[in-house]
């Protein structure tokens, strides 16, 4: 019902890697960009729906969290998994320099270390941003850790 959707980025490159799956569009509303919006927006388990962010710590610079879209970030946490003695969220307006991208996993500029919260590794499938607004990216769990070469690791805590 939705006609072609333009692939991204993201999906361009998992194409490349012969890697399975579903790019599933959504409404985008501007008041509410949340990640637990999203998840009711697709009719999806908040669980299920994972939400990017981008952390700079003191030792390694840059690394990516992948977490469950009711989660936040605990900045401890990946700060010891990743190998710093401290960790910050980076604001939003050295986002785009940084990654060049709207936050998705999969297709920055550079490929950071990624750390994946461990409740994504039961499930069958997640959704990711695939790096557009308004288009959520559905794939193995498994398949996006081996494409990225993540690590899974206890990173966030529900909000």
């Amino acid at each position: 019902a939705h006609g072609k959707v333009e692939k991204t980025n993201a999906a361009r490159l998992l194409d490349r890697a012969k890697i399975t799956y579903e790019l599933v569009p959504y409404r985008v509303d501007e008041e509410h960009l949340a990640a637990t919006h999203v998840a009711e927006e697709l009719g999806e388990d908040v669980g299920s729906v994972f939400k990017t962010l981008v952390l700079r710590g003191d030792r390694t610079g840059h690394f990516v969290c992948v977490v469950p879209a009711d989660h936040e970030v605990d900045l401890k946490a990946a700060a010891r998994v990743s190998g710093n003695k401290k960790a910050d969220l980076i604001p939003m307006k050295e986002l785009l320099p940084v990654t060049g991208y709207i936050l998705a996993p999969i297709g920055m500029k550079k490929q950071f270390p990624t750390y994946i919260h461990s409740s994504a590794a039961s499930l069958p499938a997640i959704y990711i941003s695939a790096g557009v607004r308004g288009l959520q990216l559905k794939i193995a769990p498994a398949e996006l850790i081996a494409f990225v070469g993540a690590t899974v690791a206890e990173i966030s805590r529900r909000e």
